[in-house]
């Protein structure tokens, strides 16, 4: 197929991650088109324009006419994330409430594990130096006591400038309530300090809770000078190069913004490429024909986890970055860093670890022969016969077997004794473990048994792993679409635009706050309509997901409700269900408090649409064969390799085999029995028995 053959309109999903770019085309018919692009650092825009550029070659035509036959071009990014992570944000002075200038750093008090009395909280992003108090007092009602003092802001200001400040974060005391003092000093700052960043918390995280709000602010304050530049360039480059429709952006809550709607929130960008992987499992659940899925989307730098049941993904309104506390509507997400470039070493116990650390793009993994020496999870794939050495991702990297194993050899093998097979086996065994242990954080600890899920690899590793993962869960299905390998990217081009409100409330549940409730829900999707329709939705194109956070009155975490209608007694009910399957009890009578409103305004667009395909009996036929490493008990085994771009619906394979596709690669284990479905996509039937790590 050619630009002159595809169909326009169509949609434009790019995914920059850690170690590659992955760009996903699909046309008004369906047609789907990748191209995956190593991911530049240092300017990720230049790999967003190599895989428009690789694309518009494969189809034999020009970046222009791409762009310009793009009705909706969708990114996602980790340089939000990865900004937090890498700590190389803006320079952020924090104006707060007099006494309070220490709530940042005071945090809750809380360790992720209780038993952890040593380890210290990451560095503060903003020095007590620049953690500032202002004259004003707001009470708990949102009364005023005490108004802005202009003075103090002003003198505040002055020591911004002489440290050399580039973003300001606001966050008054219980401005949630009434943010008249925080919008009176965001005017000082305005018009003293025109050109300087500024984030308010009324904007950015409305809500009770004077760390977390705090915390969401300031880092906000932190990575708006860094995302924002990069987005606004690159929607100019694209609109230079052609495109005619505003850059859209996966926001952490799965939905699609425009650049200038998320310019003064870009810390909903936080989790912006993982968060895409939901819109794509939405499309699994039509193919796999059924909702209870488990997405394992495992990718060069880490391993993204999402449960669906029932056909519905899990939301939550908070969200931790290493340590640092960010408050805003996001898809559930349980990530783990262990992905393709992943580094394993012998510590000086004499022990394997895998991980943390990632090779990255650059210098990769030492098979990618760009530099690095370091022993990863490719290269353990490599050394094990599961990658065929050669040319990778349309040809942009070749992967090098003898690097491999001497980085094997050296890093791992040599310290342990042992030779670089047993080395590179254990190496993928651990990795494994700690996939299977990231699966049961999301569904045994919740009150999901995995058994009951089809295990979903996505990612350019999943399918790697995922057979031997969903045997140790007890999973019987495996499925792995056929586009795995650009998996958040081809979400991406199924997205809606999506807007979230909260508001805080704090009142008993009961039919009293019935006619109450029905006004704040009315108040804020007055403002979800308002805010769609800047974007070009019509109130037929739109609709509005309502939901509560409650818990029993005393209680210190709130659980988040859907609801379909404000009648108390259901409302009670569904919450009692979820507290029940989250903490194994719930009360009977218990007092139940409403701690805040939330509101999604959905604006649809049109999604990509499972295409099914005539069945085949004809039996699939190797292109090869190579020794792979199958597991303990087998060792090396000769083992049939199959071209999965010529397999067709209807054919079947039974394991042990390899099936390369295009931006992924299948491992099936002895006994595994692999089916192309009727929409092109490939089944796997997980065998139980005779097989050792």
């Amino acid at each position: 197929m050619t630009t002159a053959t595809l169909a326009a309109p169509w949609r434009i999903g790019v995914d920059v991650g850690g170690t590659f770019t992955d760009l996903v085309l699909v046309d008004d018919r369906g047609a789907v088109f990748t191209a995956k692009a190593p991911t530049n650092p240092a300017n990720p825009a230049d790999s967003v324009m190599a895989a428009i550029t690789m694309v518009a070659g494969d189809l034999g035509g020009s970046v222009e006419a791409i762009l310009a036959g793009c009705r909706a071009f969708v990114h996602g990014s980790t340089i939000a994330t990865n900004t937090i992570l890498e700590r190389k944000g803006a320079t952020v002075g924090l104006l707060t409430t007099e006494g309070f200038r220490d709530a940042l750093e005071i945090r809750r008090g809380l360790r992720e594990d209780a038993w952890d009395h040593r380890s210290p909280f990451p560095p503060v992003l903003v020095p007590r130096s620049l953690r500032l108090p202002v004259s004003e007092r707001m009470d708990s009602g949102g009364r005023v006591l005490r108004p802005l003092n202009a003075d103090s802001v002003r003198r505040a200001l002055d020591t911004f400038r002489a440290a050399d400040v580039t973003s300001v974060a606001i966050c008054l005391l219980n401005s949630y309530r009434n943010d008249t003092n925080e919008r009176a000093c965001a005017e000082l700052v305005h018009e003293a300090w025109p050109e300087v960043w500024v984030s308010v918390s009324a904007d950015i995280a409305p809500v009770i809770g004077e760390y977390e709000r705090t915390s969401t602010t300031v880092l906000n304050a932190y990575v708006t000078p860094r995302v924002v530049p990069y987005l606004r360039q690159l929607e100019a480059d694209l609109r230079h190069r052609g495109l005619q429709h505003p850059l859209l952006l996966i926001q952490s809550n799965g939905g699609a913004a425009s650049v200038d709607q998320l310019s003064d929130r870009a810390v909903t960008l936080a989790l912006s490429g993982p968060a895409a992987g939901a819109s794509a499992l939405r499309v699994v659940a039509r193919m796999a024909q059924t909702d209870k899925l488990i997405l394992m989307e495992v990718g060069g730098t880490s391993c993204d986890v999402t449960l669906m049941d029932w056909g519905q993904i899990a939301m939550v309104d908070e969200v931790s970055l290493n340590d640092y506390h960010l408050t805003l509507p996001s898809v559930d997400i349980h990530s783990i860093r262990g992905g393709g470039g992943t580094i394993a070493s012998v510590d000086r116990g004499g022990l394997l670890r895998v991980g943390p650390h990632a090779a990255g793009a650059r210098p990769g993994p030492a098979c990618y022969g760009f530099g690095g020496t370091d022993a990863t999870i490719t290269d353990a794939h490599l050394v094990l016969g599961r990658l065929g050495a050669g040319r990778f991702a349309n040809g942009a990297i070749t992967l090098d077997e003898t690097r491999a194993r001497e980085a094997i050899a050296v890093n791992v093998a040599a310290p342990l004794g042992i030779d670089a097979v047993k080395a590179a086996s254990g190496i993928i065994r651990l990795l494994e473990q700690s996939l299977q242990h990231a699966i049961e954080q999301v569904s045994i600890e919740r009150g999901h048994d995995p058994r009951v899920f089809t295990l979903v690899a996505g990612g350019g590793a999943g399918a790697l792993h995922a057979t031997n993962v969903a045997r140790a869960l007890g999973c019987r299905r495996v499925y792995v679409p056929r586009h795995a390998g650009v998996f958040c990217a081809f979400g991406m081009c199924s997205a809606d635009v999506r807007q979230d409100f909260r508001l805080t409330w704090l009142r008993l549940l009961d039919d009293d706050a019935m006619v109450e409730l029905e006004l704040g829900f009315t108040d804020l999707i007055a403002r979800a309509k308002s805010r769609l329709s800047e974007s070009g939705f019509s109130l037929t194109e739109t609709t509005f997901e309502r939901s509560l956070e409650l818990r029993y009155l005393g209680q210190q975490w709130p659980l988040q409700v859907p609801i379909q209608s404000l009648d108390s007694l259901r409302i009670r009910g569904d919450f009692e269900v979820r507290h029940a399957r989250q903490y194994g009890h719930y009360q009977p009578g218990g007092d139940v408090e409403i701690v805040h409103l939330g509101l999604a305004g959905i604006g649809h667009l049109r999604g990509v649409a499972p295409l099914n395909h005539e069945l085949t009996r004809a039996q699939p036929t190797p292109r090869g064969e190579r020794a792979i490493y199958l597991d303990s008990k087998r060792g090396l085994q000769v083992t049939p390799i199959y071209d999965g771009c010529v397999l067709k619906p209807g054919q079947a394979i039974e394991g042990p085999a390899l099936v390369e596709e295009r931006n992924t690669t299948l491992l099936l284990g002895p006994g595994d029995r692999l089916e192309i479905d009727a929409t092109n996509n490939f089944s796997i039937q997980v065998a139980r028995k005779d097989f050792a790590w």
